[in-house]
């Protein structure tokens, strides 16, 4: 809420979808709020009023400027964009007009009417790029509709290759709507989709190449014709996210549901209803919702028939999501009459609610407020305790997802591998593995399917989804792909399809059993529950004398940090390949050993950003950051010691000016590093300076290598070289061992 008199942000704030908005519109509601705030004040402070409403007012001059040309370069938003400036303009006037009268009466109403012209220009200037976005989306859907028309291979490649390119920019485009966008739901959507086309491509060479080898084969059809259906449901799913929120879209939000295959296209649709009862999707969503509005009519002291109803129909939906935890063959018995119980106590207690509710509405009676209380402390009881029945009850089952995933990673290669052999008694035993693998499936999307009900948060809900829908989807078609190559066992393209089918399917068993562990941790009930485990506990990191528990960052927070590690792993490559043309002149050349292990150290830090490599914990980030700090100082001090050799020029200069930078970078690291957190958020905040840290020394590192042999070349100079240590083989390769193993363990 806002002040007295100020305007509230909160109700543009509804209005804006993406971050770089927000961002934007923060400074100018800072100023205009400070504006108001001053309003009224003595003669002796009009003078400074005055100034900040002329700066507010060139401030959004400047604004209008960028606006309209924005406006020149886009004609759909034209004339849109223009009025939009135009009010902005005659607003920002306004408020300079106010801000040199005597009294700043109406500075509130100025106030309000220019942030609603701002907002309105930047969300046209949104809307731009989300248009850039529906075209280069529209520019893959046409060359999907190409492919799929192909005839013979000549037509294939050429139409593959045009597809390649507008993926590219595509993945582009969406990567960065993704890491722009506020909602939490929206963000792990579009994640989603994007795995979807990213995993597909692949199998949409490999079922392609198939097809057109075997043109009558109806399982190569098929696994060609699911991808194909896949990437336009992902592409829907991205044109839905993010036309979401934009002026026009309630009357187009139904094109995302257009019916190529109904039946397929059903589990990505996403209407605005469906949105809105996203959380009562879920058992954990209408638990919670349950207990709220038990909390409301205990604090109403009733419920009146609207409220009633509304109580009656969140009890008809958790009845309806704990069947799936009931009807399933894999439940234990004891999971399945504990939650049957509970249920039938918390229908006892609602009933016991609203029947003392109708009693206080009809008669007013005082005597029954505590009758009332106690139906309510029975309900939110049984509530809590029906929760933790049905975290018990999927937490059972998903303890045996990595088993199980490994198990069905097992009978695919043997389903490859018997595949590409011929016979009666070799198909008969496809026939079995196949299914076996279809039961093993369906185990899998049962747990998938529990994992989501007891989601914490909107990411978990929307990765479980979608694990569920992908296996659901491709699970199958590993067998399809066998049984093309069990047609066809020398083909080359079907034995290829065959993998591809094989790894896309080892990639969603990954998925759902790294899903499954996230849940078991969050759900693990431990003392410090409360806290987030995805990363490490309240402490001063790499200086703490206890060892920090080994903790990840989950999806989301990878994605924020995904641009600085890939700037950085940028970085990395143009170093490997300014010291590979120098690799060769001097093997002990000691800047290229130390610049080269550095690159390597920068590598492992972009791969702890998507999740992979060694670099497991944010306390392995954090000793592998101090290890870089050190690197880059002996590296100091070696060019710094070269530098005397450089005679006096531009180029010993440009190096110097280089050189004399890498101090600092080191110590703002090293600052960074051992900087004390608290909270989730603090923590992450130090992952991201850390990682940000840590691109500024690469990037500076990098100049100064490149600038010094530069020099080396152009002088003839002698590198530094390192000494071999033959006095001591043994304490040089225990202190390698060690300093590695640090790296690793944190």
């Amino acid at each position: 809420m806002a002040a007295a008199g100020l305007p509230d942000f909160d109700v543009y704030l509804t209005q804006i979808k993406t971050h770089s908005v927000e961002r934007t519109l923060l400074p100018l509601v800072k100023q205009i709020s400070s504006l108001v705030a001053t309003r009224g004040e003595a003669a002796a402070g009009g003078a400074a009023v005055q100034r900040v409403g002329a700066a507010v007012a060139c401030a959004v001059e400047r604004f209008v400027a960028v606006g309209e040309t924005i406006a020149d370069d886009n004609p759909d938003v034209r004339h849109s964009m223009v009025l939009a400036c135009k009010e902005a303009r005659a607003a920002g006037r306004a408020i300079e007009r106010v801000c040199t009268g005597s009294d700043g009466s109406g500075m509130v109403t100025a106030a309000r009417g220019l942030l609603a012209a701002v907002t309105r220009v930047l969300l046209l200037a949104d809307m731009v790029v989300v248009r850039q976005l529906l075209l280069a989306k529209d520019k893959v859907a046409r060359s999907l509709d190409r492919l799929e028309s192909v005839s013979n291979f000549a037509e294939f490649v050429r139409a593959f290759t045009e597809f390649g390119g507008s993926m590219v920019e595509l993945a582009r485009l969406t990567a960065e709507r993704r890491a722009d966008l506020r909602d939490e739901r929206r963000r792990a959507q579009v994640a989603a989709a994007r795995n979807v086309l990213e995993r597909s491509t692949l199998m949409l060479l490999t079922s392609s190449k198939t097809c057109l080898r075997h043109p009558g084969s109806a399982s190569a059809r098929e696994n060609r014709d699911t991808v194909f259906c896949q990437m336009r449901r992902a592409m829907d799913l991205i044109h839905y996210v993010v036309r979401d929120g934009l002026p026009g879209h309630e009357e187009q939000s139904q094109e995302v549901t257009y019916s190529r295959d109904k039946e397929q296209l059903q589990p990505f649709s996403d209407s605005q209803e469906q949105a809105a009862q996203w959380e009562a999707g879920t058992a954990l969503g209408a638990l919670r919702g349950l207990s709220t509005q038990v909390r409301a009519a205990r604090a109403r002291g009733g419920a009146d028939g609207a409220r009633r109803r509304a109580l009656a129909s969140t009890l008809r939906a958790l009845v309806e999501r704990t069947h799936d935890f009931t009807d399933s063959a894999y439940t234990s018995h004891e999971h399945r009459q504990r939650i049957l119980a509970l249920a039938e106590r918390i229908a006892y207690e609602l009933e016991r609610l609203v029947s003392v509710a109708v009693s206080l509405e009809e008669q007013g009676v005082s005597g029954t407020l505590a009758a009332l209380e106690s139906a309510c402390a029975g309900a939110t009881s049984a509530a809590a305790e029906l929760e933790r029945a049905l975290v018990a009850a999927a937490r059972d089952q998903a303890r045996d997802l990595a088993p199980l995933a490994e198990q069905a990673r097992k009978l695919a290669s043997d389903l490859a591998h018997i595949a590409s052999s011929c016979g009666e008694r070799e198909s008969e035993r496809l026939h079995n593995i196949a299914s076996q693998l279809h039961e093993q499936l369906d185990h899998i999307i049962e747990v998938c399917k529990l994992l989501r009900h007891i989601a914490m948060s909107e990411t978990l809900q929307v990765s479980a989804k979608f694990a569920e829908i992908n296996l659901r989807i491709y699970g199958p078609q590993v067998v399809t792909a066998a049984r093309t190559l069990a047609a066809h066992p020398g083909s080359a393209a079907a034995r290829e399809n065959l993998d591809v089918f094989v790894d896309m399917w080892a990639w969603l068993l990954a998925d759902a059993a790294r899903l499954a562990r996230e849940l078991l941790d969050l759900t693990d009930e431990r003392p410090d529950k409360q806290q987030y485990s995805s990363l490490p506990r309240p402490g001063k990191h790499g200086t703490t004398s206890k060892p920090l528990k080994a903790v990840r960052l989950d999806s989301d927070e990878q994605a924020k940090i995904a641009k600085s590690g890939l700037e950085m792993k940028m970085m990395s490559s143009e170093m490997d390949a300014e010291t590979e043309k120098w690799q060769g002149a001097d093997e002990n050349n000691d800047i290229v050993k130390r610049a080269k292990n550095m690159s390597s150290m920068a590598f492992a830090m972009y791969q702890f950003t998507k999740g992979e490599g060694r670099l497991n914990t944010t306390q392995d980030l954090f000793t592998q950051a101090e290890y870089f700090a050190e690197e880059a100082n002996r590296l100091y001090k070696i060019v710094r010691q070269f530098s005397y050799q450089v005679p006096a020029g531009t180029a010993k200069k440009e190096l110097l000016e280089h050189l004399d930078k890498v101090p600092t970078y080191v110590q703002q690291l090293q600052f960074t590093v051992k900087e004390p957190t608290v909270g989730r958020a603090a923590t992450f905040s130090k992952v991201d300076n850390v990682i940000q840290e840590t691109k500024h020394l690469m990037n500076v590192i990098s100049k100064v290598v490149t600038t010094c042999f530069d020099c080396a070349n152009k002088y003839s100079l002698c590198m530094p070289e390192r000494v071999p240590m033959y006095w001591k083989p043994n304490l040089r390769k225990a202190s390698t061992f060690k300093s590695e193993n640090s790296v690793l363990n944190g």
